[in-house]
């Protein structure tokens, strides 16, 4: 169990600069006054654990993260409730994935419990911080890299650094939620492979997929939807969400590709396949294929597609693109099982409604 001591604050955010941060956030902008860190060496595990003031690293150039990329981090969010409390939405998850993504970097594991704390601390820390209104949200950015200096790549770091740091954000397509997305399928660049590291939220994979969501925008596409390593046939996930399509029909059917490890197991996917069911939709995992998701799309059987997670919670799909083809998606808007999805997940996330899973976490 990490120790967590809190160092006070030289200056915080006045009560005018905060409110003036928390009304107009945009995202991933504008950062709270604290931050919580955690070291680990080989000789003590996880130590000196601290929530301190928001302030820059100072590290050597030699250090290992900058040349061999041992980094791993996570996305979650704190709600104000209706009910003016504030809550982490089914933080245990992020904490388990973290773990995983951890040991496939070979990196080590901070118990779910630690990280949980951790959270908890900054949270309520920096409670002012958390924005009400719908849509809007604190949003959390747990990570770890490798801080031991030198050149050597035959082993692993033999010290890492863990940091939460937190940021005020609107919501991420604006009040009205999102329009329909353009999106660009992907056969010159792939995210991930088996066996590689697709499953784990490790910073390289953002960075490998720069490319490819610079060449949808030259292409006129809001997002880049990722297909399989193999044979650039499946679909596998957009962005940095994973994707679901949805069969209409008195009883709609939504699946959504399976986890195949190339693939990162999102809490927002998972959240949504127990969701559907619950509003009595059939929800699956079953693959698919862009000639299966286009021939869908044109005889009607295929409505609505959309993608999820944390950052955009649900963003619908209206046009797909390729260098070859493109077609629609329905009518080319938002349909009414995204909506209904959308609709549900925020209201068990701000308190509106029911919780039947427990997913909701009190902090303060």
């Amino acid at each position: 169990m990490v120790d967590f001591e809190i160092v006070p604050s030289a200056r915080c955010a006045s009560g005018a600069e905060r409110r003036a941060a928390v009304a107009r956030p945009g995202f991933g902008a504008v950062f709270t006054d604290h931050m919580v860190t955690a070291h680990w060496t080989a000789g003590r595990g996880w130590h000196d654990g601290r929530v301190e003031p928001f302030a820059p690293f100072t590290l050597p150039p030699s250090t290992s993260v900058f040349h061999y990329g041992q980094a791993v981090f996570e996305g979650m969010k704190a709600y104000r409730q209706e009910s003016g409390s504030v809550a982490l939405f089914r933080p245990s998850a992020n904490a388990k994935r973290f773990i995983r993504s951890a040991e496939r970097l070979a990196m080590p594991a901070l118990p779910v419990d630690d990280f949980v704390r951790a959270v908890e601390l900054l949270v309520t820390q920096d409670r002012d911080w958390v924005p009400g209104g719908d849509g809007h949200s604190l949003y959390l950015r747990p990570f770890m890299i490798a801080t031991e200096p030198g050149l050597g790549f035959t082993h692993p770091s033999g010290s890492y650094l863990f940091c939460v740091i937190a940021s005020p954000a609107s919501p991420y397509f604006g009040p009205a939620g999102p329009a329909a997305l353009r999106v660009w399928l992907s056969r010159d660049h792939v995210r991930a492979a088996p066996g590689g590291t697709g499953a784990a939220k490790a910073a390289g994979n953002y960075a490998g997929a720069f490319a490819a969501s610079r060449e949808a925008v030259a292409r006129g596409c809001d997002q880049v939807v990722w297909l399989d390593a193999a044979e650039r046939t499946w679909v596998e996930e957009m962005g940095g969400m994973n994707l679901f399509f949805v069969h209409g029909g008195d009883r709609p059917r939504i699946t959504t590709p399976p986890l195949t490890g190339a693939l990162l197991p999102g809490i927002t996917r998972e959240s949504l396949l127990a969701l559907a069911g619950d509003l009595g939709m059939e929800a699956e995992e079953r693959p698919m294929s862009t000639a299966q998701w286009r021939r869908d799309c044109e005889s009607g059987s295929l409505t609505e597609v959309f993608a999820c997670g944390t950052a955009a919670v649900i963003a619908p799909v209206g046009r797909v693109e390729s260098a070859t083809e493109g077609w629609t998606v329905g009518d080319g808007r938002p349909g009414p099982v995204t909506q209904r999805l959308r609709d549900e997940l925020l209201a068990v996330q701000y308190g509106r409604g029911p919780d039947p899973h427990h997913w909701v976490h009190k902090v303060c």
